[in-house]
């Protein structure tokens, strides 16, 4: 890597950063540390428990010429999130540059089975609000230090466009990503000056993820018919928009949440 601090308060060119994406063993995750993959960037697949999905994304990225290795953390726990970002940093003789905040407590999209207003359980906010809020907080906590050394940082929030539309109102998931809206925006504002930007990408219900395999087909249809675009985003069309977010090319935008769900939502 060359002279990081050649580009003090702006992002590293991609293939000249450290990128670390949460629960990227599989599923949305995994679709964007691929996209990252193409771009040079180093990878830091993290994982809770899909050690073997993890690290065979991380032995198919090495196979293509890429950098990439899977860390086992929970991000809830700020000491293992401590110890990945400095095995990270050992790893590849340089600190994260980009972190994406993807990891996702467990949650089924599938509308059928939510729980409804009146009978969902406080406990069941208290888990999205601790895998939402809590490990962003751990992540960006610990990201802090390498960012002050690069003089800059990315930070990528994954959201949700239930926030304006919650067409099924999954009450727990999308109150827990509400708090992590903002928390990207006041982080944004309080982490500015040391040249870390902080943004949100929120998407729609993706064809297909782990998350979104109980989804009934023809809800898919419904989407796809009432988006402007009259199709249904895919993990890879939402991982085209993070990536973004870590170049350079995104250099004058922070505190924004940038909706990805082909013209679902909008506004």
């Amino acid at each position: 890597m060359s002279n990081p601090q050649a580009f003090t308060s702006e992002a590293l060119p991609l293939d000249e950063q450290v990128v670390l994406v949460t629960g990227s063993g599989r599923g949305l995750g995994a679709a964007i540390a691929k996209a990252f993959a193409p771009e040079g960037a180093a990878l830091v697949i993290n994982y809770r428990y899909s050690a073997e999905a993890a690290e065979e994304l991380a032995e198919a990225v090495r196979a293509r010429g890429g950098r990439a290795v899977a860390i086992e953390a929970d991000v809830t726990d700020s000491r293992a999130v401590d110890a990945m970002f400095e095995t990270a940093a050992a790893e590849f003789g340089a600190p994260v540059s980009t972190v994406v905040n993807n990891a996702l407590a467990d949650f089924s999209f599938n509308g059928d089975e939510r729980q409804p207003a009146d009978e969902i359980d406080y406990s069941d906010f208290a888990d999205q609000f601790r895998g939402s809020v809590e490990g962003a907080v751990n992540t960006i906590q610990a990201a802090m230090h390498g960012f002050r050394e690069l003089g800059s940082g990315r930070v990528i929030n994954i959201g949700t466009n239930l926030f304006q539309d919650p067409v099924v109102p999954y009450h727990d998931y999308t109150a827990g990503k509400a708090a992590l809206l903002s928390l990207t925006r006041t982080f944004a504002k309080d982490l500015g000056p040391a040249g870390v930007r902080v943004n949100m990408v929120s998407g729609g219900l993706l064809r297909t993820t782990d998350a979104s395999s109980a989804t009934p087909e023809e809800v898919f249809d419904q989407i796809a018919a009432a988006s402007a675009l009259r199709r249904v985003t895919t993990p890879e069309d939402f991982a085209s928009a993070v990536v973004f977010f870590a170049s350079p090319a995104s250099r004058a935008v922070t505190g924004q949440n940038l909706i990805v769900d082909n013209g679902l939502v909008m506004g």
